[in-house]
Parts: structure tokens; C-alpha cells; sequence
């Protein structure tokens, strides 16, 4: 069968690679064309119609900023689909992008799978007939979905959380210590690592505040996490005058060697908690964005690890609480003898039972061929 599959971030990507991984084990005969980054056009043999970093804009703001180029994005994909004529069209996160995408494809008759939902359940619930109206299957990730979706009469597949696959796959490979110093150089303090986010409006805002930590906590290695995403000379723009280093496309190995991170909200917060490392989120995004943003959200976390523990379990700095004292105090706090760190782990262990166990793309990947087949998955 054909599939037909669109990512917009790096999260997507890493999902939707493993996705398809997956699916060629449960196809044989399995096509691919994508939208996405480097897991995917890895994963499907170098089909990659678009990388993420050339589609991808983050809030209200910079969306109507970059509209005409988002349309174009869209009729061009929309024309490419026809031209591959796929099976299943398989949707995964991006709602923006991805929710007129599907309208469209449901017109073609076409079926859709959408793969990570999108977060209707802290905004824009309106969206939930919409989806259910144009989508033919769901697979949710959160442990919380199927019970807010029944509430709209819509039966979702829920498998677990594809990161388990990612997490538990390192682990199985786990690298020797000779390896991780081929791949990262040896520091001869404790490292605290700094995620300032995949996109570049997000390293901007966030980076430089998360960067003055180095000079308070002196007897620590502060190291950035570079995505290759986004252009070297972004970072040292930033990093220049602080001494801090940048790694690039190996967050998971700086991860596993970091005493504590400083976390930029999105995919990466999870990402953290499932390895292990005490954390702070951090965020700030356009102003306006906030503003109408908060009119909408009906969550009270951002971050992926409270709102799965339904309790706040990392500390949240967010717009004019992300300020250098505020960070400072939250850092000290999650360091060895620091008063959250012991309890922040405990929590850790409590979530990584809640997301269930590994092996969630090939249970997807699995259900996707037998509702293709008109099998019950």
C-alpha cells in the first residue's frame, strides 16, 4: 500500500520515522512520500517532499506573518497527494497545516489516519467535530485522550507514547563509555544541559536567559543542545560572548550525561523526565500570541510531564515569570541536595508507568494495516 504521511517539527519527524519503520515491517509492499525532517527521509528511503524547517512557524503571530507561504505550502501538497494517490493520507500533529489538509483528502475519499492529536483538549475544542467528521481514525498518545474524546462520542486508538520506543531503543543499544566520548567531549565538571527549543523564535527568546545560569552556578558545564535544524551561526550569535558550548543532533547522549536541564516546553520536557534528569521549563513566546493564547487555554500546565501527572511535578516559567532569579532559585532546587530534585524523580517514576510500555509504533503500525485491510485492530 501507499502511504502518505506529514510532519511538521522534529517531534513529528522522530515519530513519524519510527512510524514507518514500523510499517514496512507490517507492509511489505509498503511506499512511502512524506513531509518531515531526517528520521523520516531516513525511515522511508529518502522520500522526502519538504523538511520541516522550511514549513514550520510557531504562534498565532508568526503564522499570519508567514500565511501567504503557509497557503502556498498547502496547495502544493494538496496538488502532490493527487499526484501519488496514496491509500492513507496519515496525519501526525501540526493541526494547522495538517487539520486543512485533511478536509481536503476526506473530499478525495481518501483514507485518513491522524497520528499524535492535536491538543484540542487545552484549545479550540470546537475543533473536535471538525476532526471527527474528517478523519477516520485517531491514534491519541496521552493517556488522558480516550477519556476526553468518548465525551464527543469518538471511540480513539490509544497505544501508549511512541517517545517509550525512542527512550527504550538507546537504552537497549546503549552506547560504551569510549563511544559517548567520540560522540561528545568529556567535561570535567557536572553538565547541565540547555534545550532552547527546535525553532528558531525559541532559541532566540529563551537561550540567552537560560545562558546567564552559567555564571551562577560556576562549579557546573552548561551545554546547549543544538538541532541541526536550525543554522550553526544562530547559536553562536548567542552563545558568543557566555563560553557555553553547543552540541548539535545529540540531545538524548548530552541528556544521559546531565545532572539537571533547563527545557524549553514541548516534546523535549518529556523527553527529559523519561531519561531521568530533574528539570525547569522554561518558555516565552510573542506577546500578543500569550495574550490571545491564554484566552483560549483551558490547561493549567504547558509542560508535557505535569499535564500527563495531572499535578505539578517540574517547575513552569513561563513569559514574565522566566526571569534570572526566578531561574536560578528553580534551578538550585533540582541539583544534588536540592529540595524538589528527590521528589521531581520520584514523579519521574510514577509517569513512566502511567505512558505504559515500548513497542507503540509497531502496535500503530499494525492497527493502521488492519483498518486498511478492514480488519478490527
Amino acid at each position: 500500500m501507499k502511504y502518505y504521511l506529514i510532519a511538521g517539527e522534529a517531534s513529528g519527524d522522530l515519530h513519524g520515522g519510527n512510524l514507518i519503520k514500523a510499517l514496512k515491517h507490517a507492509d511489505a509492499n509498503a511506499q512511502f512520500r512524506c513531509w518531515g525532517g531526517e528520521h523520516m527521509q531516513q525511515a522511508s528511503g529518502n522520500e522526502l517532499v519538504k523538511h520541516y524547517k522550511d514549513t514550520a512557524f510557531m504562534g498565532l503571530v508568526e503564522v499570519l506573518r508567514h500565511f501567504r507561504a503557509i497557503l502556498k505550502n498547502i496547495s502544493f501538497c494538496k496538488a502532490d497527494i493527487v499526484q501519488f494517490k496514496p491509500d492513507v493520507v496519515i496525519l501526525i500533529d501540526y493541526p494547522g497545516f495538517n487539520l486543512r489538509i485533511a478536509k481536503y483528502v476526506n473530499e478525495l475519499e481518501i483514507k485518513i489516519f491522524y497520528y499524535v492529536s492535536p491538543q484540542v483538549w487545552a484549545w479550540h475544542q470546537s475543533r473536535v467535530k471538525f476532526m471527527k467528521k474528517h478523519i477516520d481514525s485517531l491514534f491519541v498518545i496521552l493517556p488522558f485522550e480516550p477519556a476526553f474524546f468518548s465525551k464527543f462520542g469518538w471511540s480513539v486508538l490509544y497505544f501508549g507514547h511512541p517517545l517509550l520506543d525512542a527512550i527504550d531503543n538507546e537504552k537497549k543499544h546503549a552506547v560504551s563509555n569510549n563511544t559517548m566520548q567520540t560522540l561528545l567531549p568529556v567535561w570535567n565538571k557536572p553538565v547541565i544541559a540547555l534545550l532552547p527549543g527546535s525553532r528558531r523564535q525559541e532559541v532566540t527568546r529563551i537561550l540567552p536567559t537560560m545562558l546567564k545560569m552559567a555564571g551562577k552556578f560556576p562549579q557546573y558545564q552548561f551545554v546547549v543542545a543544538g538541532v541541526g535544524s536550525l543554522p550553526e551561526a544562530l547559536y553562536q550569535s548567542i552563545t558568543a560572548m557566555s563560553g557555553v558550548p553547543v552540541v548539535y543532533g545529540q540531545t538524548h547522549h548530552l541528556l544521559q550525561q546531565a545532572t539537571a536541564a533547563l527545557v524549553a516546553s514541548g516534546t523535549a520536557t518529556l523527553e527529559t523526565a523519561l531519561l531521568n534528569v530533574p528539570q525547569v521549563v522554561c518558555y516565552r513566546a510573542n506577546p500578543v500570541s500569550v495574550i490571545i493564547a491564554r484566552r483560549l487555554v483551558k490547561v493549567p500546565y504547558i509542560s508535557l510531564v505535569n499535564l500527563i501527572a495531572q499535578k505539578e511535578v517540574v517547575t513552569e516559567l513561563i513569559q514574565q515569570d522566566f526571569t534570572e532569579t526566578r531561574l536560578q532559585k528553580a534551578l538550585a532546587d533540582i541539583l544534588p541536595n536540592g529540595g524538589a530534585r528527590q521528589k521531581m524523580l520520584e514523579a519521574y517514576a510514577q509517569l513512566r508507568i502511567m505512558l505504559g510500555n515500548s513497542g507503540v509504533s509497531d502496535k500503530v503500525a499494525e492497527a493502521m494495516v488492519a483498518l486498511l485491510k478492514k480488519q478490527q485492530p
